[in-house]
C-alpha cells in the first residue's frame, strides 16, 4: 500500500527540476519585473546590465518572434510587459548569465522610468469602474423575486474570504535544451504540459511538434502550476532559442510568492429566506471575484464557485451572480477546490447568520435542507446516487454529535478564559472539468519481452500519488505484480494533447485510459494463450497472479511465457487508449446542463479550543465520514484527506495575504505568511469511509457515475472540511462574547480573534 515515491523522497533521490543534470554550458536566468502596480513604461535601458560580468543576453517583448501572449482562456496576458505594467511582479525581461547571481545582480542595473497610476486593488471598486475580465455570469433556479414574500425570515449580509499562497515545496522553474532543427526539449514544473508546449510554440512561432515537454514530477502544485508554470517555461524557452544554448530558470522563494498567482480573494453579498420550520426557500448571492490583472483561469474558477454556491443543500429558488473583477494585483489562479470553497463558505455563513438570528442550532437548518435523490442544482443537473443525508446521519451517529455538543456546552459554562466551539461541515463537490472538452485522456502501454511493463499517461505526479494509482490499476487489470510496472514521466511526445492534472480528475481520466489500454493488450494475450493451449474460445482464458487459466483451471503457461509467444508471433505488445468522460455537457448560454460525472459527499465535525486571553486556538479534532467510493489505495486516499483538511484550516485561520495601498504584497516570506506548522494541525483526525452497497457498485448504470475500480476522486473535496473550522472558532468566540456582532471575514487570525473577543464586551 506504499506510495512508490515515498522512499525516494525520504532518501533525497527523487529528481525535481532543480536536480536535473544539466549540460556543462547551461546558462542561468533571472526575471526582471515591475516594482509598481499600475503605470506606463516611459524609458527602459538594458545597456549597463548587458555589460555586467557573465551576462549573455537580456530578452524582452521586442525579442519575441511570435505572439507576446500567454493567455489560455482569454488572450489578455502578455509574457513580457510592453508599454504598461499592471501589477507588481509583471515580468518585463529575462536576464541570462553564466551564473544565477550574476543575472540577479545585473537586473539591478536596468534603468527604467515609470509613470505611476493609481492601482485598483479591491474587486468592489473594480466593479464600480466596470473593470471586468468577462461579462457577469448568472445561475438561476426557480424565481427568487416571487419567493421573498413567502419567507418568514430574511437575512442579508456580506462575506469576505482571503486568498491563499500555494507554498508548494518546489518553486516554479524550467530547464530548456535546444537541439537541431529548432527542436526544444523542455523540463517544466507544470501540471499542464500541453499548455506549456502550445504556448511556447505560440511565443516562438514554431509548430507544436518542435517543442517536447517532459515532467518527471512536481514538488507540489495545488493548482499553482496548472497555468502559472507556463510563463516561466516560455521565458526560458525564448532565451534558449535565441542563444542556442541550454537555459535554466528557478524562482527563489520570495520571488515565487511575490510574482505568482494565488487563490482568489472574494467579497460576496448574500440574501437568504427561510420559513418558520427552517427550510430555505430562496437564496441570492453575488460574488465579487478578485481576478487580478489578467484572466488566467478566473472565468472557469468563477463558474465552479457558481456551481457550488449551495453546497450540500437543496434550495428551490436560487439566483447566483458572478463578477470577475480586474484589479492591479498578480493574476490569481487555480487552487485546490478551484473556486468551490469560496462559494461554499458564503452559503455556510448565510446559514450560520440565520441560525443565530432565529436562535436555533446551525445543524437544525443544515439537516432540514440537505440534498436528496433527484434534487436539482441551480445549473440544471439533478442528484443521482446522492449520499449527502447518509453521510450527515452517519457522522452524527458514529461520532455521537449530540454528546459532543453537550460536552462543549458544559465546558463553556465551567470555564471563563478558555472556550470550545463545535461545527458540522457537510460537503457536496462535483467531479469533472466544467470545461467539457478537457475531460479526455490517453494512455500508452508497452510490454517488453521480459514481461516488464511501461505505462505513460497524461497524469502529472505532484505528490498526490497518481503514479502509484496508475501502477495499481495496470497491475490489477493485467493481473501481474506491481514490481513489473514502471510509470514513466509525463511527456508530450508520448502522450499528446494532454488535459491538465487538475479538477481531481487525474486518476479518473488517466485511470480509465490505462484500463482500456490494458484490456486491449489482455485480449491479444488471451488469443495467443488460447492458440498455444488449443482452446477454441479465447474468452475462456484468464490471467490470475501471472498464471494462465483455461476455464478457471490452471495451466503451465505464465504471463512471461505468453509475452514471449506473442513477440515471436509478431503480435503487438503496445497499446494506446483514449478515454473521455461520458454523458456530460454544459450550455454556457443557458447555464444549464450536466457538467459533473458524479459528486463526492461527506460530513466533518470539527472542535476547537480557544484561549480567550491571547486569541490563540487549537483544533481538538476533525471527525469525518468521507465518500471514497471503493478506495483501491487506502494509504494515499487517507493522506489526501488529511492534507486537504489541514490546508483548508490554514486558509480559514493563519494564512493571510496582505497588500499595502500601492499593491505591494507585505506577506511575501515565510516569516510573515503563516502556513500551519506541526503544532497547528488537529490533535486528532478521524476519517471513516462512507460504506457502499457492494451490489450497487456492480450495477452498470452506477459505474458510469464513479471512477476507475469503483473509486471516487480524492484531491479537492476534503479541502472544504476546513471551512468547518471557521465556524467552530466563531462559535467559541461567540460563547465568550455574546454581544459580538457577527461578521464573516476569513481568515480568523489570532489578531482578528483577539479583537473580536473584546469587541463591544466592555
Amino acid at each position: 500500500m506504499k506510495n512508490i515515491d515515498s522512499v525516494r523522497h525520504v532518501r533525497g533521490e527523487s529528481i525535481f527540476i532543480d536536480d536535473i543534470k544539466i549540460p556543462q554550458n547551461t546558462l542561468f536566468a533571472y526575471v526582471f519585473y515591475s516594482s509598481i502596480a499600475n503605470g506606463k513604461i516611459l524609458e527602459i535601458d538594458f545597456s549597463e546590465a548587458l555589460k555586467s560580468k557573465g551576462v549573455k543576453g537580456i530578452f524582452s517583448a521586442k525579442d519575441i518572434p511570435g505572439e507576446n501572449q500567454i493567455g489560455g482562456i482569454i488572450s489578455d496576458e502578455n509574457l513580457f510587459a510592453e508599454n504598461e505594467v499592471h501589477f507588481i511582479g509583471h515580468p518585463i525581461a529575462i536576464i541570462v548569465a553564466e551564473k544565477y547571481l550574476q543575472a540577479k545582480e545585473a537586473s539591478k542595473k536596468i534603468h527604467i522610468v515609470y509613470e505611476k497610476q493609481k492601482p485598483i486593488l479591491d474587486p468592489r471598486e473594480a466593479a464600480k469602474n466596470d473593470s471586468f475580465i468577462i461579462p457577469p455570469r448568472v445561475f438561476q433556479l426557480g424565481n427568487t423575486d416571487e419567493t421573498w414574500q413567502n419567507c418568514d425570515y430574511i437575512f442579508e449580509g456580506k462575506v469576505d474570504s482571503g486568498g491563499q499562497e500555494h507554498i508548494y515545496l518546489e518553486t516554479q522553474g524550467a530547464v530548456v535544451i535546444p537541439f537541431e532543427d529548432d527542436l526544444l526539449k523542455v523540463y517544466s514544473a507544470t501540471q499542464n504540459p500541453t499548455a506549456v508546449q502550445r504556448t511556447i510554440a505560440r511565443i516562438l512561432a514554431l509548430p507544436m511538434n518542435k517543442v517536447e515537454v517532459n515532467v518527471q514530477r512536481l514538488g507540489g502544485g495545488f493548482g499553482g502550476k496548472e497555468d502559472q508554470a507556463t510563463a516561466w517555461a516560455c521565458m526560458t524557452a525564448l532565451a534558449a532559442y535565441k542563444l542556442k544554448t541550454p537555459v535554466k530558470l528557478i524562482l527563489n522563494r520570495q520571488d515565487d510568492i511575490r510574482i505568482t498567482g494565488k487563490r482568489h480573494p472574494y467579497s460576496s453579498d448574500y440574501k437568504i429566506g427561510l420559513n418558520k420550520e427552517g427550510k430555505i426557500l430562496a437564496y441570492e448571492v453575488t460574488f465579487y471575484q478578485n481576478a487580478g490583472a489578467a484572466a488566467d483561469l478566473s472565468p472557469a474558477i468563477l463558474d465552479r464557485t457558481l456551481f457550488h454556491c449551495t453546497n450540500s443543500y437543496f434550495i428551490p429558488n436560487v439566483k447566483a451572480t458572478g463578477l470577475s473583477c480586474k484589479t492591479n494585483l498578480v493574476p490569481f489562479t487555480a487552487f485546490r477546490g478551484f473556486g468551490g470553497p469560496q462559494g461554499m463558505f458564503v452559503i455556510e455563513s448565510a446559514i450560520h447568520h440565520a441560525a443565530n438570528e432565529m436562535n436555533i442550532p446551525v445543524t437544525e437548518i443544515q439537516k432540514k435542507n440537505l440534498l436528496n435523490e433527484n434534487d436539482e442544482f441551480s445549473y440544471g443537473q439533478k442528484t443521482k446516487n446522492c449520499f449527502t443525508i447518509k453521510s450527515y446521519k452517519l457522522s452524527e451517529e458514529k461520532f455521537d454529535l449530540k454528546k459532543l455538543q453537550e460536552e462543549v456546552d458544559e465546558f463553556n459554562i465551567k470555564n471563563f478564559l478558555v472556550k470550545k466551539g463545535l461545527a458540522v461541515m457537510p460537503i457536496t463537490f462535483g467531479i469533472s472539468f466544467t470545461t467539457t472538452f478537457l475531460n479526455q485522456a490517453s494512455a500508452l502501454i508497452h510490454i517488453y519481452t521480459d514481461g516488464s511493463i511501461n505505462v505513460s499517461t497524461a497524469a502529472v505526479e505532484m505528490g498526490q500519488g497518481v503514479n502509484a494509482k496508475m501502477k495499481r490499476i495496470a497491475a490489477k487489470i493485467l493481473s501481474v505484480d506491481e514490481s513489473r510496472i514502471n510509470v514513466d514521466s509525463t511527456n508530450t511526445s508520448r502522450v499528446v494533447n494532454t488535459s491538465p492534472t487538475a479538477a481531481s480528475k487525474g486518476t479518473d481520466l488517466n485511470g480509465f485510459a490505462v484500463i482500456d489500454a490494458c484490456n486491449i493488450l489482455l485480449e491479444r494475450l488471451k488469443k495467443v494463450a488460447a492458440e498455444e493451449l488449443g482452446e477454441d474460445d479465447w474468452r475462456n482464458i484468464t490471467f490470475k497472479n501471472e498464471k494462465v487459466f483455461d476455464e478457471n483451471e490452471p495451466t503451465t503457461l505464465t504471463f512471461v511465457d505468453v509475452i514471449k509467444k506473442a513477440y515471436f508471433n509478431r503480435i503487438s505488445l503496445t497499446a494506446q487508449a483514449f478515454h473521455s468522460t461520458p454523458n456530460i455537457y454544459f450550455d454556457t448560454k443557458t447555464n444549464k446542463g450536466n457538467p459533473f460525472s458524479y459528486h463526492v459527499y461527506g460530513t466533518a465535525i470539527i472542535q476547537v479550543t480557544l484561549d480567550c486571553l491571547r486569541g490563540t486556538y487549537e483544533t481538538d479534532f476533525v471527525k469525518v465520514v468521507h465518500d471514497f467510493g471503493e478506495s483501491f489505495h487506502r494509504q494515499i486516499d487517507i493522506g489526501q484527506v488529511e492534507g486537504a483538511i489541514v490546508q483548508g484550516i490554514g486558509w480559514m485561520s493563519s494564512e493571510e495575504l496582505i497588500w499595502n495601498e500601492d499593491g505591494k504584497l507585505l506577506t511575501d516570506a515565510l516569516s510573515t505568511y503563516k502556513v500551519p506548522d506541526i503544532h497547528a494541525i488537529p490533535k486528532e483526525i478521524n476519517i471513516e469511509p462512507l460504506p457502499y452497497d457492494k451490489e450497487k457498485l456492480l450495477n452498470d448504470e452506477f459505474k458510469d457515475q464513479i471512477g476507475p475500480l469503483n473509486s471516487k476522486a480524492i484531491g479537492e473535496p476534503p479541502f472544504m472540511y476546513g471551512i468547518g473550522f471557521y465556524f467552530a472558532l466563531l462559535n467559541a468566540i461567540k460563547s465568550f462574547n455574546p454581544k459580538l456582532k457577527l461578521k464573516y471575514n476569513s481568515p480568523l487570525t489570532p489578531e482578528k480573534v483577539l479583537m473580536m473577543l473584546y469587541e463591544n464586551n466592555f
